[in-house]
């Protein structure tokens, strides 16, 4: 996992997107706006608490998924990571990140970068696909995401508001687990 890089606003870095009775809204993380804030490396971003967006997070969450199936198992650890407030953007990251791959029953070696490593050049294929294995900028909030599409991968699975917006793709892990919980590592395998 890239440690080293700069932090890139309006990224997945400091959002995730779930779906709520108005349909998908993205819920932000405000970080500490710096003198160089874009140019600090990822680890040293600290998380903004003078306004009260955990709370207001955690409305949304709750008002979302209160009648999805398993979101009564998970809501309170989930919370918990939220309530603590840890400093940096990296460590509220790696302790969701972690929270989300211990519920759904995997567990990637994921080992952090000391240097920066530079993005590897996208070359397309014969077929005019471009093939890469940086997935940095392959998936972006402000782009369209259709690589699960793409390979025919994407496949839908229960939703609180199906019966409302049918099946949203390109959701937070959460949606998934709290749609799904154990059966969340059949879907994704």
């Amino acid at each position: 996992m890239e440690a080293c890089e700069n932090y890139q606003k309006q990224s997945w870095r400091n959002r995730c997107r779930i779906l709520t009775s108005n349909g998908p809204e993205n819920l932000n993380v405000p970080v500490v706006h710096e003198n160089g804030t874009f140019a600090l490396p990822i680890r040293e971003i600290r998380v903004e608490y003078t306004t009260p967006w955990v709370q207001r997070t955690e409305r949304a969450i709750e008002s979302a998924y209160s009648s999805s199936p398993f979101f009564i198992y998970y809501k309170d650890e989930l919370f918990a990571i939220l309530d603590s407030h840890p400093a940096t953007l990296w460590e509220l990251n790696r302790r969701l990140i972690d929270f989300f791959c211990t519920k759904i029953g995997i567990a990637p070696q994921i080992i952090e970068t000391t240097d920066y490593c530079v993005p590897a050049t996208v070359i397309p294929n014969p077929e005019g696909v471009k093939e890469s294995s940086d997935y940095r900028t392959m998936i972006h909030p402000k782009r369209p995401n259709t690589i699960l599409w793409d390979l025919g991968l994407e496949r839908p699975y229960w939703q609180v508001f199906k019966d409302k917006f049918g099946f949203v793709p390109g959701l937070s892990i959460m949606d998934l687990l709290f749609n799904e919980g154990p059966e969340s590592l059949c879907w994704l395998r």
